[in-house]
């Protein structure tokens, strides 16, 4: 079975390839991997993993003609962002501050992969749900026997990659031995379309607004917390969880939400720096299977979707001479990525070590920072423009 191109992997980030390269006008896309499964949810049930999607991810979205039909109650407009450092430091950004109506919007994973699925079945774009097993010069064979041949593969399958692994490509990965822990809250007091970030001494606290549920005022926390630790909270009862939680929320927020208790299972992923070199003999890395960065700033997915439109762009502008998978048109794809991967890797992993530091005068310099930065409104203004673009 010959196919122009296959992208291999049907999370959020193959998906909008896929559809990308479909609505572009690529005729030939065939999408492989197991379909994500749907959970059944009411207004009082929300899916574990919630993104920040970024002006330029949201753009892209628009673009496939998938964001107007995401459910609107279930999109949490956020905008104001508070930061606090580990001592004295603040900085707090407004969108209002750069001319602009929403910093970023909060979207559950399952919401945004409903209306990919919805796209692609309108599109009749050939989904198999099958898995890759051997790889060699463009052909693959699959878990249930396909033999498929393409000009270009794209590897969507996440940070575990098969076809990564199988094209032989060089995977860098560091282990930063800390749990992004995941959880939904109910707060005592109303979020204000406002996010939240505590550079603590266990680890970076993010909480997220969401819409507000029957019990009351609702938030996303993602907290970065050393694997030993994250696995006994993990590992308790729900109980003891909640109990446990709702004391240390407390203290590292300092009251600024209220009591915040939990009402979601927890969930945890191991937090990792990996690169890659983008591309191989007919196949292009995009998402996880490409990159990792730290989640302080949230833009792991917008830099997948990032991915997505460069590789759409650099294979439907190609030459007509040149195939989707010639090693031209591939290493455009990645020069095109070069810059945004390269800034927010530094970015959030310099941040991350800078507030990991504890000699003095460090803590004192990197609070002092940032509470001088926020008595700049161009540099905030800067700031929020970037994050804006981020992708």
């Amino acid at each position: 079975m010959k196919h122009d191109i296959i992208v291999c992997g049907a999370g959020i980030v193959g998906m909008a390839t896929a559809l990308g390269l479909a609505r572009a006008g690529v005729k030939d896309v065939m999408l492989l991997g197991p379909a994500p499964k749907s959970l059944p949810l009411d207004r009082n049930t929300f899916h574990p993993r919630v993104y920040a999607i970024s002006g330029a991810s949201e753009k892209f979205l628009s673009g496939l003609g998938v964001w107007p039909l995401m459910n609107t109650e279930r999109i949490t407009r956020v905008e104001a962002m508070e930061i606090k450092g580990d001592a004295f430091g603040a900085l707090y950004l407004r969108a209002w501050q750069a001319a602009q109506s929403s910093l970023t919007w909060i979207v559950e994973s399952g919401e945004i992969e409903r209306v990919l699925q919805q796209a692609l079945k309108v599109y009749g774009l050939e989904w198999v749900e099958d898995t890759i097993e051997a790889f060699d010069n463009g052909r693959g064979h699959t878990a249930e026997g396909r033999d498929l041949e393409a000009n270009l593969w794209v590897a969507a399958d996440g940070a575990r990659s098969t076809l990564r692994e199988l094209a032989g490509l060089k995977y860098d990965e560091s282990s930063y031995d800390a749990v992004g822990v995941v959880g939904h809250l109910t707060t005592e007091f109303a979020h204000q379309a406002s996010a939240f970030q505590w550079f603590r001494p266990e680890g970076v606290l993010g909480i997220l607004p969401m819409p507000d549920t029957d019990d009351g005022h609702q938030v996303s926390m993602v907290w970065s917390l050393k694997t030993a630790y994250a696995d006994t909270l993990i590992a308790m009862s729900p109980e003891r969880q909640r109990e446990g939680l709702s004391e240390s929320l407390g203290k590292a927020t300092r009251g600024r939400l209220g009591r915040m208790t939990l009402r979601s299972q927890l969930h945890g992923f191991p937090l990792t720096l990996a690169s890659s070199p983008m591309i191989g003999d007919k196949v292009a890395l995009v998402g996880d299977a490409a990159h990792r960065v730290h989640p302080l700033a949230g833009q792991g997915l917008n830099l997948g979707l990032g991915d997505a439109q460069e590789l759409v762009k650099a294979v439907t502008q190609r030459e007509p001479f040149l195939s989707a998978g010639d090693l031209t048109v591939l290493r455009r794809y990645r020069r095109s990525r070069a810059q945004a991967i390269l800034e927010m890797r530094i970015v959030t992993d310099g941040l991350k070590r800078l507030f990991d530091q504890t000699v003095p005068p460090l803590p004192w310099l990197r609070n002092a920072g940032m509470s001088l930065v926020d008595r700049v409104p161009v540099i905030k203004r800067l700031l929020i423009e970037a994050a804006s673009r981020s992708a």
